[in-house]
C-alpha cells in the first residue's frame, strides 16, 4: 500500500505550538494549495489542506514560518471522526506531516515575505585578485612516489 502526499501551498493562519499532557509538542495548521486548472473568465481556485507536525518539527514550524508564508509538506494522509460539543459526529481528513521544507521565500524586515532572495551587497573596499586553484597538469615526477606493487599493504 502507499500513503504519500506532498503538498506546497500557503499558511493561512500563524501556526500556533501546543504541548499534549505528555509533553509532546504538536501544531496543526491550515495551507492553501491552489489548483492548477483555471477556467477562463474564473479566478484561480484553491484547496484548503489541514496539516498536523509534531515534535521537533512542530516547534521548526512554529519558529520559521507564519500567515501567508510559502511552505513545502510531505507526509501521510490520515481520517478520523471524533464527537463534537453539540453531540454530531464529526469526520477530518489531514496531513500528517514527515518533513516540511523552506521553498525558497524568505521573510522581509516588514515581516511579509519576498519572492526571491536579494544578491548581497558589493563589498567596500576593493579586494586583492583571488588565487588560482592549483593545477596538476604543471606538476613533474618528482611529485610522486613510486609504489611497489608486491606489497601487500596497498589501501585498495
Amino acid at each position: 500500500m502507499l500513503n504519500r502526499v506532498i503538498l506546497m501551498g500557503r499558511l493561512v493562519a500563524d501556526p500556533e505550538l501546543k504541548t499534549t499532557a505528555s509533553g509532546v509538542s504538536v501544531t496543526s495548521f491550515r495551507i492553501a494549495v491552489d489548483r492548477n486548472y483555471v477556467k477562463s473568465g474564473e479566478e484561480r481556485k484553491a484547496d484548503f489542506i489541514d496539516i498536523v507536525c509534531w515534535r521537533q518539527q512542530a516547534e521548526f514550524v512554529c519558529r520559521y514560518f507564519g500567515k501567508g508564508s510559502l511552505i513545502a509538506v510531505e507526509g501521510q494522509l490520515q481520517t478520523r471522526t471524533y464527537q463534537a460539543k453539540d453531540g454530531t459526529n464529526r469526520y477530518v481528513v489531514e496531513v500528517v506531516s514527515d518533513n516540511i521544507s523552506f521553498t525558497g521565500e524568505r521573510r522581509d524586515s516588514q515581516g511579509g515575505y519576498s519572492q526571491s532572495y536579494s544578491a548581497p551587497a558589493a563589498p567596500a573596499q576593493p579586494q586583492a585578485p583571488a588565487q588560482p586553484a592549483p593545477s596538476y597538469q604543471s606538476g613533474s615526477n618528482s611529485d610522486f612516489q613510486e609504489v611497489s606493487l608486491e606489497d601487500d599493504d596497498l589501501p585498495f
